[in-house]
């Protein structure tokens, strides 16, 4: 056999071995989901081989009449679910929207107010010095948020004084990032509206993690609480596949779909826009109980590890109030190798940066924590007595120390029960398959 065809045959390989792993494991990395079969039949069509430069429309291609249909249904879906005037379906992630509101809106050397990464915000929030998206591309100068290490959120009162002071010293922010990737609890998008309009900044809410829970109205809603743009991941609590989008407001159209177009894509990744569509035609149908038992799944399994002895925080809030657990086992060993022993265990998480750990002079190699997320377990069936069923799994790796191998044997029982995506129209297929089509 040729070099190329072992190759060929490996790679083949691996990619089933990865199908039966997330068939046997529980995946609780909170950045992640799993699409429904429709979504999966969408991606492998001709739409991925194809170009749309432009709006729909406006394309710089022919042959793209029934792209551009699909493009505006995408347009249309997102502007329900959201109850957006304007979206642009074109950005390609997460960060590539942001880099479509950082030039939509600033220039390089304006200053941005953003979280700092282990207080919550995303690396495309980051400063320069770390390689961070505004930073280091677009040559933002960011600042941080003042952050309130009880309530796990940014503090109102002393990002006002910030303002103020900034005010005086004539530093104002021209772009102030909500939203990030660890958001257990709401932003006071609210409270902080008006003092950073008054400053002249734009409000942008980086909802890639929260997409699905907006769209189910069981978190807060951006756009009606001053926000003048929106950034999304459409495959986290919104279970699509991975692109993005910018929601917003007319008055913002041309400048986001210039931005977009010709400035930070080409093709858009058709394929995915035409999953993206029936993802949100599915969330308009099944969004709101699904957004209701993700938060429900995150407060019992909060509660069933806080009764096991894990510290999560956030405790006398409920744990939280989105998808996303936060938990402290420091004294257990850390972030990094904890994260290790549960994989062995079938049990996928990630080691993440506490508010305090940099302060404490933790990596985030080995931090000081976990981030748990409970929207892909709820879409395979999962309920709050799973979430119990969790807790203890994780309590026998990471607290009493038995062998991984041992506990991976009944996690792989545990998972028989739920092998197909709810909360979709149609669930035929089970959600891990491979799928063979040679």
């Amino acid at each position: 056999m040729s070099e190329a065809k072992n190759h060929y045959e490996n790679i083949l390989t691996l990619l089933k071995r990865h199908h039966t792993l997330f068939q046997r494991a529980i995946p609780l990395i909170a950045s992640e989901n799993v699409p429904s079969p429709v979504v999966r039949e969408a991606l492998t069509t001709d739409f991925g081989n194809r170009y749309a430069e432009g709006w729909p429309g406006e394309r710089v291609y022919a042959g793209c009449s029934y792209i551009d249909e699909v493009e505006l249904a995408c347009i249309d879906l997102a502007k329900k679910l959201f109850n957006a005037e304007f979206v642009d379906v074109r950005p390609i992630s997460g960060v590539v929207a942001n880099l479509v509101v950082y030039t939509a809106f600033a220039k390089p050397n304006d200053i941005m107010l953003a979280l700092s990464i282990p207080c919550g915000g995303h690396i495309s929030m980051g400063r320069e010095a770390f390689g961070g998206t505004a930073g280091a591309v677009r040559g933002l100068r960011v600042e941080y948020f003042p952050y309130d290490y009880e309530e796990l959120t940014i503090d109102a009162d002393k990002t006002n004084e910030q303002i103020k002071e900034m005010m005086k010293k004539n530093e104002k922010p021209k772009l102030a990032m909500f939203g990030g990737s660890v958001l257990p609890f709401p932003h006071p998008v609210k409270e902080l509206e008006e003092a950073l309009h008054e400053a002249g900044a734009k409000i942008n809410y980086d909802a890639a993690h929260v997409a699905g829970l907006i769209g189910g109205k069981t978190f807060q809603d951006p756009l009606r609480e001053g926000a003048d743009s929106v950034t999304i991941s459409t495959h986290k609590t919104l279970p699509g596949p991975q692109h993005g989008m910018v929601l917003s407001w007319n008055r913002y159209a041309e400048e986001i779909k210039r931005a977009t177009f010709p400035g930070l894509v080409s093709n858009h990744h058709l394929h995915a826009v035409a999953g993206v569509a029936l993802t949100l035609a599915e969330m308009l149908e099944f969004g709101e109980a699904y957004a209701r038992q993700i938060i429900m799944n995150s407060k019992a399994l909060g509660q069933a590890l806080h009764e096991r002895g894990l510290k999560v925080l956030g405790e006398k809030k409920g744990f939280s109030e989105s998808h996303v657990l936060w938990v402290d086992i420091w004294e257990h060993g850390d972030g990094g190798k904890i994260e290790a022993e549960l994989e062995k265990a079938n049990i996928i998480v990630n080691r993440n940066l506490l508010p305090l750990d940099v302060r404490m002079g933790r990596h985030y190699t080995h931090p000081g924590g976990i981030r748990l997320g409970t929207q892909e377990v709820t879409r395979l069936g999962m309920r709050e007595g799973a979430m119990d069923e969790i807790a203890e799994f994780i309590k026998r790796v990471v607290v009493d120390k038995e062998s991984p191998t041992k506990v991976r044997s009944d996690v792989t029982s545990f998972r028989k029960s739920f092998q197909k995506v709810q909360f979709c129209f149609e669930n035929a297929t089970q959600a891990y398959k491979y799928v063979r089509i040679r």
